[in-house]
């Protein structure tokens, strides 16, 4: 089997090359990556074939494209406050890119393709947990560009009879997830700033709340969902219906690093969902065999990644 993952030299991406070296050694895989967020050194070591250039260039995607079995469509602009400070870049990227690689899918004849899409797309939605099939308002840019892309990709399973399948993304953490930089994600901002003695920024009160997965349950999914060519017309929530309230996050963190946190409070940020949760029950119907990792086991995990690294750094 050969497999195409775009965005593959990110953080989810890596780990998803990581995971198919891993569990399906047999399987070809290649990379497209323009690597305006990611970075070669995730690849390091791994056996891939990698590309540089963007989903934008529509004939290097499918030249990159050609041949494949299956595409995993990874590559985006991420974060909600980098969509409100440049909305067009994330439209670009997010909606332009995922049309242009399921024309390149269509045209090269490729049997299956995954998107990522966001649980943003429920937005201003308060409803608790979130099912795939409840109403859906974004409030950010990103959040449009994503219900885009999963709206292109079920558009054409239905119009092409194309084998598609469009993952709502959960605030997936993990190991490999960049910080030390303005639009990072909460668990390795947060473990940054706690490694090394500094406060910890809450946007709001701290009662947000989120349903963390942990990349390599992300990644099982998705190796499974391409060795069976799952497809559906509707989304699959990518969670398993957990609810973690930041303030809940740290005192996990205090828990694993066995020392108390200082946390100072800044203003909440624009276009943030109040809470997130899915329902956790398509996921589970559709790949039963996935058990995901517990938020204890995962952040353990990711603590000891980013102490790793901590000490390569500074020689020790």
């Amino acid at each position: 089997m050969k497999v195409l993952i775009t965005g593959g030299a990110g953080f989810i991406g890596s780990n998803l090359v990581r995971f198919f070296n891993g569990h399906s050694p047999a399987t070809e895989v290649r990379v497209l990556d323009d690597l305006s967020t990611g970075s070669i050194q995730n690849l390091a070591g791994l056996d891939v074939q990698f590309t540089h250039g963007s989903i934008l260039d529509y004939d290097l995607l499918k030249e990159t494209a050609r041949g494949v079995d299956a595409i995993v469509h990874l590559a985006a602009i991420p974060s909600v406050p980098r969509s409100v400070a440049a909305p067009r870049p994330s439209h670009d990227a997010n909606s332009t890119g995922t049309l242009n690689v399921l024309e390149a899918a269509r045209e090269l004849g490729v049997g299956h393709v995954s998107v990522a899409s966001s649980s943003s797309v429920y937005g201003s939605n308060p409803v608790l947990p979130k099912s795939e099939y409840d109403w859906t308002r974004p409030m950010s840019p990103y959040g449009v560009s994503k219900l885009a892309t999963e709206g292109y990709c079920i558009a054409y399973n239905f119009s092409y009879g194309m084998k598609t399948l469009a993952f709502r993304f959960f605030n997936v953490y993990g190991p490999g997830q960049a910080a030390g930089h303005s639009y990072a994600a909460v668990i390795p901002k947060f473990l940054e700033a706690a490694l090394a003695g500094e406060d910890l920024s809450v946007h709001g009160d701290g009662l947000q709340s989120r349903d963390f997965t942990y990349v390599e349950t992300v990644c099982a999914v998705i190796l499974d969902a391409v060795q069976n060519k799952t497809s559906s017309t509707d989304p699959i929530n990518l969670a398993f219906g957990t609810n973690t309230t930041l303030l809940e996050l740290i005192e996990s963190m205090e828990l694993h690093l066995n020392e108390p946190l200082k946390v100072i409070h800044a203003e909440q940020r624009v276009g943030d969902v109040r809470a997130s949760q899915s329902d956790g029950r398509r996921v589970r119907e559709f790949f039963p065999s996935v058990v995901p990792v517990s938020l204890d086991e995962g952040l353990a995990k990711t603590i000891e990644w980013f102490q790793s690294e901590l000490r390569m750094k500074s020689g020790n």
